[in-house]
């Protein structure tokens, strides 16, 4: 007999019963109401180049901002995950481990690649709306590199929050949220004030800084073994890729008619998109049956062409303890924590950092603006045959020792742009063997980092462990954003010494700690000794 919740949502959606349902669809409509309440002042603008600084806001805004706090809230109320129903039988899942690649999983693979593409195209966006930022608000460098530091800030706090969330309300539930919240920060396009903007950048990148670690803790949880691999690190490719084409284009595209402020409006529609697709997003069937959600999870499991087994004995000997969150460092899992943790760290420094202190560096050595940008074009050239590259040998060769090479090939271009200029190395002292190598090697580490945190945590706190080595990777940029909005930029040499510690020293523990994760049950970590 079909649960309430499946006459809500024709065996889609997973809300509690019908009243979540009416919550999740009357939040997101408050949300995109209070939006649509900013864009007449936007579209008044019209005649003056869009320019809104220094207006007052008018009575349609604070409604309109208003409802958006309202408006979350009751979408976070309809998401609120709900407990086994009375007499539900225990069953044991047959995950799909070992089920085929099925229609269900390309287009499953298909939507969260669509949903990355979506949630990197915003912070990507950040290069191309500060000129326009600044000379609207007649503000300086170091005042408007407070946008993308605020920004960071908002991505690490979601990163963190939003993979704890993950582990207690669900994967599905946490990227529907972060959609909502998403279209909210609209309203950043809107507003008058430069303070307001980081204020709602902030938010912006807290609502974005989530949905990254949940994608990759679903994906995993979804994906056949031998498939899992290459799915993984080629979603996140093409979210990569695809974000940073998307902000690009649509700037070139969009604002010589609407000025900077078009790009924060995106949000709307580009959140809509997502929340339009959500009847595509399953939730995990872990997760389901980690909840006691049997008839949800064998429901979802269903359409991927997964069947069920019976096994009462094991499933009643758990106690509900069993199934509450623990942090991602219990049961011996410290060493690999800390590896991935120092691996996160370095690479944001060098992403944020390094190769945005690079152009300004090559400059002061004499060369000029023009050949400097294209010597790192050039090098950036290797980042989408890096993608593919490493696609193939996470899922080819091996998962932890791809993760190696690239944080080796990382650490290579650090001591090389330390060495850079020394005499006997010959051609290995230019530049653009150091550039090239360390944007190879941060390439293929963000590429493989998340999805191999995802597939080294049992299914309690996956969403977490994936969530903190995410916001890690944003910490490390924090701290070079810092540097800086402060004007204490190191000597690009001392930079690149100074990363390259931790940089090694996650090499070797992940060599240590790390677990060969390709071809492996997850299952296996749910009762196996790390």
């Amino acid at each position: 007999m079909r649960g309430k919740a499946d006459i809500v949502a024709g065996g889609h959606f997973l809300f509690a019963d019908r009243r979540s349902a009416l919550g999740f669809w009357l939040g997101s409509g408050l949300v995109t109401g209070g939006v649509l309440l900013h864009l007449p002042t936007f579209w008044a603008a019209r005649d003056m180049g869009f320019v809104l600084a220094g207006m007052a806001m008018d009575p349609g805004m604070v409604v309109g901002m208003a409802l958006i706090v309202a408006g979350i809230g009751a979408a976070g109320y309809g998401l609120l995950p709900r407990a086994a129903r009375a007499g539900e039988p225990f069953v044991a899942l047959a995950p799909p481990e070992d089920a085929p690649l099925t229609r269900a999983h390309w287009m499953l693979m298909a939507i969260l690649s669509v949903a990355l593409v979506i949630d990197i195209m915003k912070p990507a966006s950040l290069g191309f709306v500060t000129p326009g930022m600044r000379s609207e608000y007649a503000i300086g460098k170091a005042t408007v590199a407070l946008l993308p530091f605020c920004a960071l800030m908002g991505t690490a706090a979601g990163s963190f929050i939003w993979g704890a969330l993950a582990d207690i309300y669900g994967r599905r539930a946490t990227i529907l949220l972060s959609s909502v919240m998403f279209i909210g920060t609209s309203i950043c396009g809107a507003m008058p004030s430069f303070w307001w903007n980081l204020a709602m950048c902030f938010l912006m990148g807290a609502a974005a800084g989530g949905m990254l670690p949940v994608t990759y803790a679903l994906l995993a949880e979804l994906m056949p073994t031998r498939h899992r691999s290459w799915c993984l690190v080629l979603v996140g490719g093409i979210g990569a890729v695809g974000g940073y084409l998307a902000s690009s284009g649509l700037s070139a595209l969009l604002q010589p008619y609407f000025g900077w402020r078009i790009m924060w409006f995106l949000n709307l529609p580009t959140g809509l998109i997502l929340i339009g697709l959500s009847p595509f997003i399953p939730e995990s069937a872990r997760f389901l049956e980690m909840m006691g959600r049997i008839g949800e999870a064998r429901r979802v499991l269903a359409r991927f062409g997964v069947s069920l087994t019976r096994a009462t004995e094991k499933i009643e000997k758990d106690s509900p303890e069993d199934r509450l969150p623990l942090p991602p460092v219990d049961h011996g899992y410290l060493g690999t924590t800390v590896a991935l943790t120092l691996a996160a760290l370095a690479w944001g420094f060098v992403n944020f950092g390094v190769l945005l202190w690079l152009p300004a560096a090559l400059v002061a050595e004499g060369r000029s603006v023009g050949p400097a940008s294209i010597l790192i074009a050039k090098s950036a050239l290797f980042a989408v045959p890096t993608v593919a590259l490493v696609t193939w040998l996470y899922s080819a060769w091996s998962t932890k020792w791809s993760l190696a090479a690239m944080i080796a090939t990382t650490a290579l271009g650090l001591v090389a742009l330390l060495l850079r200029e020394s005499p006997g190395l010959g051609p290995l002292s230019g530049p653009l063997v150091s550039i090239t190598l360390l944007i190879v090697g941060s390439t293929g580490v963000i590429s493989i980092l998340l999805p191999y945190a995802a597939e080294n945590y049992p299914l309690r706190v996956r969403g977490r462990a994936t969530g903190w080595v995410a916001g890690c990777s944003k910490v490390g940029g924090l701290v070079a954003q810092g540097l800086g909005a402060l004007a204490l930029v190191p000597a690009l040499g001392v930079a690149a010494a100074i990363v390259a510690v931790p940089a090694l020293v996650s090499l070797v523990l992940v060599a240590r700690f790390g677990r060969e994760t390709r071809g492996r049950d997850l299952r296996e970590l749910e009762t196996a000794s790390p």
